[in-house]
């Protein structure tokens, strides 16, 4: 029984089939993502979507969808479905699905009467380069195949209408066509490895629907453009492979291409592997920068995602030399940020307030998994440049107060990881004494300092070590409240009492200023009010605004992103501080609670987790539909387990 297997009765029933998504990447930025039944629901949606650097610093859908048809005896199948208004789907061709597998690669078997026939989808790896490879398994007669592109050439935050700028031209290239829509756009090739023949048939499909984007209250509606189609006759037991990519290749290259990025793949027959699958796709490789994107289908490099996924999406699946690789990069990106040198890399968010001291305990986790000599030697100057940024307070947005406390101003524009905002104001307006950065400082200044004085460097251990002394009493008296849990910040006499989640981290990091009877009330307080199966809720239901659906138009769910909605990433956290205050009797809730995320894998986008979910039951996952530091945290906590279960 395949680990990723869907049936025909799930499959032709489009409220199950449509909410499942897929979602395959290059490593190199461009992806392709649709529902499992090849309707694309989104505008984010394509078979073909590519960074074109030369336009903007989007993504854009080349070739939305390829429509297929299978001919016998003059009857025509169309396979294809794409959503009109008022509900009406065409062709219907998902009611000759018979399964889909996505264990190795996505694979779908259509039947239609006696024409079984297989599609077989993958990205190649560092190429903007999708192959489709379709397999007639079984055929009683003579069957033709027939291909029709649907072109769109636009930005992913765009769509494009029927007009008369649009490039009709076309040229004959061996064994296919290559077009282009709009000037500023690559080619797009599209080529079989056998030859047959292109129908020159230009129109446009007019008014195809997005129903996510309809959610979202959003445009949702486009033309998109068919320059014609391709016929290849196909006989039984043969395999033909199609081509789209922004480069000629050689159609008798594509089979064994095919195969050997097949090869390549990490079969996704477990629930860690379809996470290790996962957080590969996150990788983006330019030229000699290597980047880690926030998620799919619409986010890029974010400097704070970087350094939380970092550890869970390289040093969790044994990948070291890809933690240092991407390190490459962040640390240039560092260096021009704390040198006030313009930003040439493309790590955004830079100068949040608590992105430096992510990084830090990004390298703590470093050292963790290899050697505190071994992070020393390759990144103890690093460390010891951004400490002594921040306590000379050279951060523009970060005051080391004389409590030893680190202050930061949110009133007017979001800092922190909850950063929704509303009318051009944060709606959680996280400001002062910000709770999870001043336990990223307290174990920064502990991290640091023993890892400075065993080279040898005492003066400046002994330093970094009076600071902590000053900066865990403050903690203490300025957080901790009488009900034994933690303020999530406070600012001169204004203390905010809601519980979110924020306080776990201080429960879970290496080193922290609370003691253990302190660490188990904040551990019991999030256990009892922020604990859902699917995540920490980002507020207590018994705090006021709670506010746990993320729907609606998008103002609508801004108000709800961080106010009750669930979110998986810290999880990672609390499970790590329940580990520690259990240890080993803690294994067997942790494991439980593990479950709870690979319910996950066959839901939403297929082998992965999504951005975040509702915080009350059904705990439905919304947002983007794969998220880089949700991905990394069960990973990282997948590790830490392993290590309790020797």
């Amino acid at each position: 029984m395949s680990y990723l297997r869907f049936d025909k009765t799930l499959m032709i029933n489009l409220e199950e089939s449509l909410p499942r998504e897929i979602l395959r990447t290059n490593k190199s930025g461009a992806y392709h993502c649709t529902t499992i039944v090849d309707c694309n629901t989104r505008k984010y949606h394509g078979l073909l979507v590519i960074p074109v650097p030369n336009l903007d610093d989007e993504n854009h859908v080349l070739l939305s969808s390829l429509d297929e048809t299978v001919i016998q005896h003059g009857a025509e199948f169309n396979l294809g479905l794409h959503k009109y208004q008022g509900d009406h789907f065409s062709p219907n061709g998902h009611k000759y699905i018979r399964e889909f597998d996505c264990e190795h690669i996505p694979a779908t078997t259509y039947r239609v009467g006696g024409v079984i026939l297989r599609k077989e989808k993958i990205f190649v790896h560092h190429e903007n380069r999708i192959l489709i490879r379709y397999t007639l398994v079984d055929a009683h007669s003579a069957t033709t195949l027939r291909f029709r592109p649907f072109l769109a050439f636009r930005s992913v935050r765009e769509y494009t209408h029927e007009n008369p700028q649009a490039n009709r031209d076309y040229q004959l290239v061996e064994n296919g066509i290559k077009t282009c829509m709009y000037p500023g756009y690559p080619e797009l090739f599209m080529q079989l490895n056998k030859k047959n023949e292109f129908h020159y048939q230009p129109d446009w499909y007019r008014g195809i629907e997005y129903p996510k984007e309809q959610e979202r209250g959003y445009d949702f509606n486009e033309d998109l453009y068919v320059p014609g189609y391709f016929e290849v006759d196909i006989k039984k037991g043969e395999s033909i492979v199609f081509s789209a990519g922004i480069s000629e290749i050689s159609p008798r290259k594509l089979k064994q291409t095919f195969e050997a990025e097949v090869e390549d793949r990490t079969p996704r027959d477990s629930f860690y592997h379809c996470l290790v699958n996962s957080a590969h796709q996150f990788h983006n490789k330019q030229g000699n920068e290597h980047y880690v994107l926030a998620g799919y289908p619409w986010f890029k490099c974010r400097a704070r995602d970087l350094f939380i996924s970092l550890p869970g999406l390289t040093l969790a699946v044994d990948e070291q030399d890809e933690f240092e690789d991407v390190m490459l990069t962040a640390e240039k990106a560092i260096r021009e940020f704390i040198n006030g040198e313009p930003a040439t890399y493309k790590v955004y968010e830079m100068n949040d307030p608590d992105v430096l001291l992510w990084a830090i305990w990004a390298l703590q986790q470093y050292a963790k998994e290899t050697s505190r000599e071994q992070c020393r030697q390759k990144y103890g100057k690093l460390l010891e440049d951004i400490m002594d940024y921040i306590r000379s307070r050279k951060h523009d947005n970060l005051f080391l107060h004389e409590n030893g406390l680190l202050y930061a101003n949110g009133t007017e524009k979001a800092i922190t990881w909850m950063n929704s905002t509303a009318n051009g104001r944060p709606v959680t307006p996280r400001t002062g004494y910000i709770v999870e950065v001043n336990s990223l400082w307290y174990n920064a200044l502990r991290f640091i300092a023993d890892l400075v004085r065993e080279d040898g460097n005492v003066h400046l251990a002994d330093e970094l070590d009076a600071q902590a002394e000053v900066t865990g009493k403050s903690f203490v008296e300025v957080f901790r409240n009488e009900c034994g849990y933690l303020f999530d910040y406070v600012d001169g006499y204004m203390m905010d009492w809601s519980v979110r989640p924020n306080m776990i981290f201080t429960v879970a990091f290496d080193y922290s200023p609370l003691d253990r009877a302190q660490k188990k009330q904040v551990l019991d307080i999030v256990t009892k009010e922020l604990l859902t199966p699917k995540g920490l809720r980002t507020l207590s239901p018994k705090s006021g605004g709670y506010n746990p659906n993320y729907v609606g138009p998008q103002t609508q769910r801004d108000y709800a992103y961080h106010q009750g909605t669930a979110w998986p990433w810290p999880m990672g956290f609390y499970m790590e501080a329940y580990l520690r205050i259990y240890k080993m009797s803690g294994v067997s809730f942790v494991e439980r609670y593990l479950i709870g995320f690979e319910d996950e894998m066959t839901s939403h986008c297929i082998g992965s987790l999504p951005e975040l979910f509702d915080g009350n039951p059904p705990f439905r996952g919304r947002g983007a539909v794969s998220f880089a530091m949700n991905v990394a945290e069960i990973l990282r906590i997948l590790k830490l387990l392993s290590k309790y279960n020797l």
